[in-house]
C-alpha cells in the first residue's frame, strides 16, 4: 500500500505557502507568453513540412485532432492548477491523487519528454541559424555544424551552435525569473508578429489547385499527420510548472493554459492552410525550413530572412520554457524526498532552483550537441501524451475522491471531457512507431529502478518529520 500513498492536497498548499525561495513574479499575460513562448516553434516552422508529406493537405484537419486532444487535456489541466498551485505540474496533480509510484512514473516520464523537447528544438534552432550566417556569407566548420551521422556523406561530429544556445539560455533561467519572462515577453511578440505577417502576405500567393486532392493518403494520413504535429502543441503543459511563481495562481494559471493553446490552436491551421495552398504537398519532402520554402515558391525571397529571424528567435523560447519546466519538475521532485535534495536548493540572490538549472542546462547542452534530431523527436510526443492521460484520470479521480475541494476553474463535462482527453490522447500513442514505444518502456523501467533502489526510502512520506 506504501506504493499508493498520497499527498493530502491541503499539504502540499501549505509546503508551497512556507516554502522559502522562489519568488513571485508571473501575472496571466505572463502566463501566457510562457505558454505561446513554448508552443510556436519548431512545430511551426519545421513539422508543418514533415506532416504535409503524410497528410497532404489534410494537415489542417491534423492540427485540428491534436489541438482537440490538447484542447481536453488543457480543460482538467485547468481544474488542477486552479485547485493546486504547486511546483510540479502533472507530478504533483498524480501525487495528490493515483499515489507516489504513479507520481514518480509521471515525473520521471516528464523529464525525459522536456530534455528532449529542448534538445530537439535546440537542434532545430542550430539549422536555422546556421541558414542566417550562410545569409551573410559565413560558414562553421562541418565537423561543428551537427551531430555524427545527421548528414550523410559529411563529416559531422558536433552540433556547436546547438550547444551553444542550450548553455545560453539556462543561464539566463539561472539568473532569475523576472529577467526570464521579459526576454520571453519581447520574443514571442516578435515571433507572433512574423507568424502573423506570413499569414497577412501568403494568403495572396494561395492557388487552390494545390489543395486537391485533400486527402491523399486518406485518413490514415491525416492521423499520422496529427501523432507528427502533436509536438507543435507541446508546451502549454509547462505553464502550470510555474504555479508557485505566479501572483494569482488560482485564476491566473487556467487563463494562461487555455488562452496560449486557443491563440497556438488557430495559427497552427490558418498557416498549414496558407502552406500547403502555395506548395504542392510533395515539395516538402526532406525540407527543414517549409516556411521558408513557401515564401521561395511564392517569390518572396525578401521575407525569407524575416522568417529566418522568427524562427530563431521562436525556437529560442521553446528552448526556454522547456527548460524552465524541466527545472521546476526536478526542484518539486527534489524537494518531496524522490531524488537528492540539493535539486530544491534555491539561489538567496536570484530566487531560483540554480543547481537543478545548471544540471539540466548541461545535460539538454550535450545532448544537443551529440545526439541527430531524427532521434530526439517521437520519444517527446509519447511521454507528453502519456502524461495527459494521467492528468484526465486524476480529474475524474479526484473528483470522486474529494469534490469538495475548492475548484476556481471547473472543467465542463466531468467525466465525458477528461474522457475524451483519454481516448484521443490514447489513439495517438497507436500512431507512434515500435521503436518509441520499446525506448519509453526501456526509460520508465530505468525509472522503477531508482524509485525502488533511492526514492520509495527517502520519500518524505516515507519519513514524517
Amino acid at each position: 500500500m506504501s506504493l499508493m500513498r498520497k499527498k493530502s492536497v491541503q499539504g502540499m498548499l501549505a509546503t508551497a505557502q512556507t516554502s522559502r525561495g522562489l519568488r513571485k513574479e508571473l501575472s496571466a499575460f505572463d502566463l501566457t507568453m510562457l505558454g505561446i513562448g513554448a508552443i510556436i516553434g519548431t512545430g511551426i516552422f519545421v513539422l508543418t513540412g514533415t506532416g504535409a508529406t503524410v497528410a497532404g493537405p489534410g494537415l489542417v484537419l491534423s492540427f485540428v485532432i491534436s489541438a482537440f486532444a490538447c484542447g481536453f487535456a488543457a480543460l482538467c489541466y485547468a481544474e488542477f492548477a486552479s485547485m493546486l498551485p504547486v511546483s510540479g505540474s502533472t507530478y504533483t496533480y498524480a501525487y495528490a491523487t493515483l499515489g507516489e509510484m504513479i507520481a514518480w512514473i509521471i515525473g520521471w516520464d516528464l523529464l525525459l519528454e522536456y530534455l528532449l523537447a529542448s534538445s530537439a528544438v535546440s537542434v532545430g534552432w542550430s539549422g536555422y541559424f546556421q541558414s542566417l550566417l550562410s545569409g551573410f556569407g559565413v560558414t562553421l566548420p562541418e565537423y561543428l555544424t551537427a551531430a555524427a551521422g545527421s548528414l550523410p556523406g559529411k563529416q559531422t561530429l558536433f552540433n556547436l551552435p546547438a550547444f551553444c544556445v542550450a548553455l545560453m539560455i539556462t543561464a539566463l533561467l539561472a539568473f532569475g525569473i523576472k529577467e526570464s519572462k521579459r526576454v520571453n515577453n519581447v520574443v514571442v511578440l516578435i515571433k507572433v508578429g512574423v507568424v502573423l505577417l506570413f499569414i497577412g502576405i501568403g494568403v495572396w500567393h494561395v492557388k487552390p489547385v494545390n489543395w486537391q486532392p485533400a486527402l491523399p493518403f486518406g485518413f490514415s494520413g491525416v492521423f499520422h499527420g496529427a501523432a507528427i504535429v502533436f509536438f507543435s502543441f507541446i508546451g502549454f503543459d509547462a505553464v502550470t510548472c510555474a504555479a508557485e511563481e505566479v501572483k494569482n495562481p488560482a485564476k491566473d494559471i487556467p487563463r494562461g493554459v487555455i488562452w496560449s493553446l486557443g491563440v497556438c490552436s488557430l495559427l497552427y491551421v490558418v498557416v498549414a492552410a496558407i502552406m500547403t495552398g502555395i506548395v504542392p504537398y510533395m515539395q516538402f519532402a526532406g525540407v527543414d525550413h517549409p516556411v521558408s520554402l513557401a515564401l521561395q515558391v511564392a517569390k518572396l525571397d525578401w521575407f525569407a530572412g524575416f522568417v529566418d529571424l522568427g524562427a530563431i528567435l521562436g525556437m529560442m523560447t521553446v528552448i526556454l520554457v522547456m527548460t524552465y519546466g524541466q527545472t521546476r519538475i526536478l526542484f518539486a521532485m527534489s524537494r518531496d524526498g524522490l531524488l537528492p535534495k540539493i535539486f530544491s536548493e534555491v539561489n538567496p540572490k536570484y530566487g531560483t532552483p540554480y543547481k537543478a538549472t545548471w544540471l539540466i542546462g548541461s545535460i539538454i547542452a550535450l545532448l544537443a550537441g551529440f545526439v541527430p534530431l531524427h532521434t530526439l523527436a517521437e520519444l517527446v510526443n509519447i511521454g507528453t501524451l502519456a502524461a495527459f492521460t494521467l492528468i484526465a484520470l486524476s480529474v475524474i479521480v479526484l473528483r470522486k475522491r474529494e469534490p469538495n475541494l475548492p475548484r476556481k476553474f471547473v472543467c465542463p463535462g466531468v467525466p465525458y471531457i477528461p474522457t475524451l482527453a483519454i481516448l484521443c490522447c490514447g489513439f495517438l500513442m497507436t500512431q507512434l512507431s515500435l521503436l518509441t514505444w520499446l525506448c519509453f518502456m526501456a526509460w520508465l523501467l530505468i525509472g522503477l529502478v531508482v524509485y525502488f533502489g533511492y526514492s520509495r526510502r527517502n520519500s518524505l512520506l516515507n519519513n514524517p518529520a
